[in-house]
């Protein structure tokens, strides 16, 4: 029996890993390492691994979901950096309720959907 204690995925960059690299870190996420084209990113206990990688295909085609304490709190703190303004092709949308619970998703700079909820 495996005794999983997290998932880190590997997140593609797209294009411009830099850019990537800066958003992730506008939107409150730590960096925790870094080496050549990878970066260790963590909020609390949830993690991923941004890798210079550009593939729009799969990146349209990964979601990833972060479930956070207090949504709407979260909302409010991100909707005010106008990430979009800031991040041209960056996109995000207000919490809405869908039947498994409220969401906001925002699609990063490669075009994956992030589903950012409450558990």
């Amino acid at each position: 029996m495996i005794d999983a204690l997290g998932i880190v995925p590997f997140v593609p960059s797209g294009g411009d890993f830099h850019r990537s690299r800066d958003l992730f870190r506008a939107l409150g996420f730590e960096e925790t390492w870094s080496a050549d084209e990878y970066v260790g990113f963590r909020s609390g206990a949830a993690k991923f691994i941004l890798q210079k990688f550009d593939n729009a295909e799969f990146a349209s085609n990964l979601m990833i979901r972060i479930d956070v304490r207090d949504l709407d709190a979260w909302w409010a703190e991100i909707s005010t950096r106008q990430l979009e303004t800031h991040f041209p092709g960056f996109r995000i949308k207000a919490p809405t309720a869908f039947p498994w619970g409220r969401e906001s998703h925002f699609i990063d700079l490669a075009g994956v959907c992030w589903h950012v909820g409450q558990p």
